[in-house]
């Protein structure tokens, strides 16, 4: 088959939409099929084919709710005309998957997207976007979906769409199918007899790490050693002095606050005075959340200092290559993921894949994989109005503690949790799931995602 992958972004890129399609492309191109992606220009590409995928970028951005940008009609000409038999499209409220709202009808090849979860749904910017959306998806000949019950199946079963498949995500058995590296600990400077709390996830204020900082800060170890790993990309240098520390978000802020209200700044300054007092409170609100997301490095700082000051614990923040990332799953003792808004979080399956178990707040489908991997546990959190996930880090510091001190069912979750995903979850047999469907081949309405015994 010849087949075009849109994603907003890829490698090098990293982040769990492109580790998916990369994992599927490159898959789709041992087995014999021409695979190309097309998504967003990054500098960074110095190269046009990776693993046999070729990629072709755009300089593009946006998404409908807030507006689309660059080269926006090239990229609609190019998937028009470019002849694939089938095109898999990736995530909702971004370029690649927008921009072809107008020009699906004159698409002729096999047309699957994978929603990715909804995740702003619940944001009254994305309304008018969610009322239009469902005459898209029927335009669709295939959804693929992640989990059993969530936002964006459940919006495809109320509006009466049946033309779906429940595949999951699962982590590559090329990476996690080998032993542990004895070393691992050495080089981070983590002792024999030091427990491992590793998180995973970038953008470090959405992922939880803060929410896990604290919780590690109010842990009571009783003496017993321990380290919290902070695996994200962290700013180079991270920690600035806090007189000049505001200045990085605030800058950052003030840059994304003009580059939207430029194109009519000179429409509002002629304006009336009502257009005047709107577009000030419209700037008021994005000096808020520059305020909150300021606050919120300085809160992770602090819980990272106060760890780091009491007896027996310390904190790494790393950005480690992949192939160290890998191995520190493998060492770690418990994997803790608190991050406010997900779909199918990969690092669940990685840590279940790297005989690791995983403590999670219920975000996405986290409980799901919990019950399909038989490798990690839920830790309670309540959801808010504009549906992300809130844990209080109190409760999580209970569950960890909980854990930390139960050998036995540490055992058991890393004992299980390697062997369903050896059975079910890599990304050979995921591979063949979505070849299936391309090919446009007989498939059930779902394709169940796991079962209750491996």
């Amino acid at each position: 088959m010849r087949l075009l992958f849109c994603c907003e972004f890829y490698h090098p890129v990293r982040g769990g939409v492109q580790e998916v399609m990369r994992q599927v492309a490159e898959r789709m191109v041992l087995a014999g099929h021409e695979v190309t992606v097309a998504t967003t220009h990054v500098p960074a590409r110095d190269f046009d084919v990776l693993n046999g995928v070729r990629i072709r970028g755009f300089k593009a951005g946006g998404n409908l709710a807030r507006g689309l940008k660059g080269e926006i009609e090239s990229y609609r000409d190019f998937v028009v005309s470019w002849g694939a038999d089938a095109i898999l499209i990736k995530a909702a409220q971004q370029w690649t998957f927008d921009a072809l709202w107008p020009v699906l009808d004159r698409i002729t090849a096999r047309k699957v997207f994978i929603p990715c979860g909804f995740s702003g749904i619940y944001e009254p910017v994305f309304a008018e976007y969610y009322r239009q959306i469902s005459a898209v998806l029927k335009k669709f000949d295939h959804l693929i979906f992640y989990s059993e019950s969530y936002r964006d199946i459940d919006f495809a079963r109320a509006h009466g769409m049946t033309h779906f498949s429940i595949v999951p995500n699962g982590a590559n058995e090329a990476e996690f199918g080998t032993t542990v590296d004895p070393g691992t600990r050495a080089r981070l400077g983590i002792g024999d007899g030091e427990f491992i709390f590793l998180t995973v996830g970038n953008p470090i204020l959405m992922k939880g790490h803060r929410d896990v900082a604290e919780a590690y800060a109010r842990l009571a170890t009783q003496g017993r050693p321990t380290v919290l790993i902070l695996n994200a990309a962290w700013p180079r240098p991270w920690r600035v002095p806090r007189r000049i520390g505001f200045l990085r978000p605030a800058a950052a802020f003030l840059w994304r606050a003009w580059q939207r209200v430029r194109p009519v700044a000179g429409l509002v300054y002629r304006s009336s005075h009502a257009l005047r007092r709107a577009a000030w409170a419209g700037f008021r609100a994005h000096w808020r959340a520059g305020m909150r997301y300021r606050l919120s490095w300085r809160e992770l700082e602090q819980w990272i200092a106060r760890a780091s000051a009491q007896p027996a614990k310390k904190v790494l923040c790393v950005d480690l290559p992949r192939r160290d990332l890998i191995e520190t799953f493998k060492t770690a003792d418990l994997f803790v993921f608190a991050s406010s808004v997900e779909y199918s979080p990969l690092v669940l399956f990685e840590a279940a894949a790297s005989g690791t178990p995983f403590l999670s707040v219920p975000v996405g489908n986290a409980a799901e994989i919990a019950r399909w991997t038989a490798g990690g546990e839920i830790c309670p959190a309540a959801t808010d109005e504009h549906g992300y996930t809130r844990v209080d880090p109190s409760v999580l510091a209970r569950e960890m503690w909980r854990l930390m001190n139960d050998a036995d069912a540490l055992a058991r979750l890393a004992v299980d949790g390697k062997a369903r995903w050896r059975s079910r979850f890599t990304w050979k047999a995921i591979a063949s799931e979505y070849e299936t469907i391309l090919a446009g081949s007989p498939v059930r309405e779902t394709v169940v995602a796991g079962q209750d015994a491996p």
